[in-house]
């Protein structure tokens, strides 16, 4: 891992005119920290991603929910993705690439991540219109393709089957976050950077 990073950790702020967002994260955790955005089902997606993940993860919001919770989901997955930008460091020694298909009773989905440096979302789900617990199930693609390009990541997330869009959500940010745990892992064989190019960062 970076010696610059050795915790492999990051504390980020970001402030708009829509929203305000202050996140810490620690990629070698257990999924402890607390998740207060403001908007109940995208605070239980959070947790699931920090517990699926290993991840500990705080993250505090306060934002313009009058209008609806895009840009706190947006922004949200800006900084997150910012911030796992930033603890992954210089990507020494990382696994680099991690899958997952995890079922949620009817709904199943599945993921591919490469931590490639190069953004790039691939996403695709039938979801039901509508919303759950203040979340707008459209705002689970704006939430992933905001995360992947702060990041950096090559992501490819299908949910596969489904009727249920709170299954089908959560299946999707289990898969995500079961992926993610593989490819942030540290790989004991791997001394460099696991590219031929010697860089993940551009």
């Amino acid at each position: 891992m970076s010696s610059a990073n050795s915790k492999r950790s990051a504390s980020l702020q970001r402030r708009t005119g829509e929203t305000e967002v202050s996140l810490s994260l620690t990629l070698d955790g257990s999924g402890s920290g607390t998740r207060a955005s403001g908007v109940g089902f995208l605070d239980h997606m959070l947790d699931l991603l920090a517990r699926h993940g290993r991840l500990d993860l705080d993250v505090a919001v306060s934002g313009d929910l009058q209008t609806g919770s895009h840009h706190t989901a947006e922004d949200t997955a800006i900084v997150l993705g910012q911030a796992l930008d930033k603890a992954l460091g210089d990507r020494r020694g990382i696994t680099r690439y991690g899958s997952a298909t995890v079922p949620m009773d009817e709904a199943r989905a599945s993921c591919a991540i490469d931590i490639s440096g190069r953004p790039f979302t691939s996403f695709y789900a039938d979801l039901p219109p509508g919303s759950t617990g203040g979340f707008e199930h459209d705002l689970t693609e704006e939430f992933f393709r905001a995360l992947a390009n702060a990041a950096k990541l090559t992501l490819h997330l299908r949910v596969e089957a489904g009727s249920n869009a709170h299954h089908m959500i959560e299946a999707a940010f289990k898969a995500f976050a079961r992926a993610l745990r593989q490819a942030v892992a540290i790989d004991p064989t791997e001394a460099g950077v696991p590219s031929t190019k010697g860089t993940l960062t551009a």
